[in-house]
């Protein structure tokens, strides 16, 4: 029988999460995730990795090999484990993570947070227009029939310090040679998060109680979220909020940058064609800009609504982050 209340839970049991597995902990965004859950110290942390791998993972974290085409070394990785946490590449193969959500149902994980860091793939126009909305619907939908795991999507938009230094096909800046591309006016403002405000989510999330202790209860629990997407964010800005915060940080003026301007539709067309001839630079661009079309849905902390002060998450430094990309970009 199912459980609503912590005080209808027999003795004994507890109300929190104390182990937890991730995939990917050594990875570019696993090893933040990582490192914020050691530092809050409320769970025991286990890396699960292949075989094969050689990336390192922080100190005090467990380790389990497994290989994917041994769907047993899987299951017993997650033998103990109360939630899984999922980060991979999008280049991943997609059996992969299928072969995680099975082993986690097997080994009885209760909580799984699938590969879904990112933009809000519930919207109903990113979700038809980018390919990566319906490939993560089908593995949360795999999630709900197999019936012994409750998923949590964490929409955080794009990475602000990777996404601004990565290139034009991004948010548009070239930060070494000082260019900019603005879809349509530059001013259609998104969602976007740096790793840490990322990172501080998922472990304030999983330190939450997972049952509300009896119907008078109404502080925030798992329950709260159970098959459902947690909105969080760090900043809603515009292309030319992020040029104004480059510019104070790198002390340059307008008349240091060159700026020109492209209608997003025809730049998300010109990645569609760039991606369907193989080039993975058309997929980046496809995406990045069909998020900032002027239609607001690369603006869930409007449609939605944020999560933020419910997870007691900081306000951040924008020029902090911004100096952070000019960096990564030299």
């Amino acid at each position: 029988m199912a459980h609503h209340f912590a005080s209808e839970q027999p003795e004994g049991l507890k109300n929190h999460i104390e182990k937890i597995a991730i995939v990917g902990a050594g990875g570019q965004v696993g090893k933040y995730f990582t490192e914020e859950l050691l530092k809050a110290g409320n769970h025991k942390i286990t890396a699960i990795t292949r075989g094969d791998s050689t990336s390192t993972v922080p100190a005090g974290v467990e380790i389990k090999k497994i290989d994917y085409a041994d769907q047993a070394s899987i299951v017993e990785a997650l033998q103990g484990q109360e939630a899984l946490i999922i980060t991979m590449g999008v280049r991943a193969p997609p059996d992969q993570q299928t072969r995680l959500i099975e082993a986690a149902a097997t080994a009885n994980v209760a909580w799984v947070l699938p590969n879904e860091w990112g933009y809000d793939h519930s919207n109903p126009g990113l979700y038809n227009d980018i390919p990566l909305g319906e490939k993560s619907a089908k593995y949360l939908e795999h999630i709900e029939k197999l019936g012994k795991s409750s998923w949590m999507g964490v929409t955080c938009g794009f990475w602000y310090e990777y996404s601004l230094s990565y290139g034009p096909a991004a948010y548009g800046f070239d930060l070494k040679n000082r260019t900019v591309t603005f879809f349509d006016d530059g001013n259609t403002r998104i969602n976007t998060s740096t790793w840490a405000q990322c990172s501080r989510s998922v472990a304030k999330l999983l330190a939450l109680k997972v049952l509300p202790d009896d119907a008078n209860d109404k502080s925030p629990c798992l329950a709260h979220y159970r098959n459902k997407f947690v909105y969080v964010s760090s900043f809603k800005v515009s292309q030319r909020d992020m040029l104004n915060s480059v510019m104070r940080v790198t002390g340059t003026t307008l008349d240091d940058w060159k700026i020109e301007h492209e209608p997003s539709a025809s730049r998300y067309k010109a990645g569609v064609e760039a991606m369907q001839k193989g080039d993975m630079s058309g997929f980046v661009q496809m995406m990045y800009t069909r998020v900032f079309y002027p239609d607001g849905s690369g603006d869930f902390e409007t449609s939605r609504g944020l999560q933020n002060d419910v997870l007691g998450l900081p306000k951040e430094d924008m020029d902090e982050y911004t100096k952070i990309a000019v960096q990564r970009a030299q």
